[in-house]
């Protein structure tokens, strides 16, 4: 294949790829994950079996890629780097997926978890994926704090990611059904202070 054919096909391999990652996400939205096959994927977005096992190996795969671009997952995340720490932790514990996919979140996420507990691999999968971008920055933030001398060196990230992370979670799964507290990120990030930091925070000259 030449250089020029090969530019011609990227493209149009693109609008297939995400083709059928619409017709993906709509069709488990409207009929959740369980019922949605690859032929029906197929036969909504267009593109060929052949084409959609080219790029995914199975659906759930494409389940997770589709998913992942409903959160947001599939964009640049953004940096927490103000100068101010604590305030880093508080943005990154507001930080959110984007708000134009916000109904197709909640029309997913009863499939989502329903999905999920049916197929506890694919459930281990979704949770890794989406929340190792957060584990990852909330590390970095504590790292930079131990850095900074604000955590003491043997800070326990494994605990801490649990206490700034678990209350978030929370608040997603019950949202709907209980009271949310004002503020719950700065409430959290507080709180964390009290409990491990050894100095106050400093500003970045």
């Amino acid at each position: 294949m030449t250089g020029n054919h090969a530019k011609l096909q990227r493209p149009r391999s693109r609008r297939a790829h995400d083709k059928v990652l619409d017709s993906a996400i709509a069709l488990f939205a409207d009929n959740g994950i369980d019922a949605t096959s690859i032929d029906s994927i197929a036969a909504h977005s267009g593109v060929s079996k052949a084409t959609i096992y080219k790029h995914w190996s199975d659906k759930n795969a494409l389940c997770l890629e589709a998913l992942g671009r409903v959160h947001g997952l599939d964009r640049e995340p953004p940096k927490f780097d103000s100068g101010d720490l604590k305030q880093d932790f508080i943005d990154l514990l507001n930080h959110k997926p984007p708000d134009d996919q916000a109904h197709l979140r909640d029309r997913l996420l009863p499939h989502l978890i329903a999905y999920g507990a049916r197929n506890p691999e694919f459930g281990i999968a979704w949770r890794t994926r989406v929340m190792e971008p957060a584990r990852k920055q909330a590390t970095a933030l504590m790292d930079r704090g131990i850095g900074q001398g604000i955590f003491p060196a043997d800070l326990d990230k494994v605990v801490g990611l649990a206490l700034l992370l678990g209350p978030m979670l929370y608040k997603h799964i019950f949202r709907s059904s209980t009271p949310q507290p004002v503020n719950l990120a700065e409430g959290v990030v507080h709180a964390f202070w009290r409990a491990f930091a050894v100095t106050s925070p400093k500003k970045r000259k």
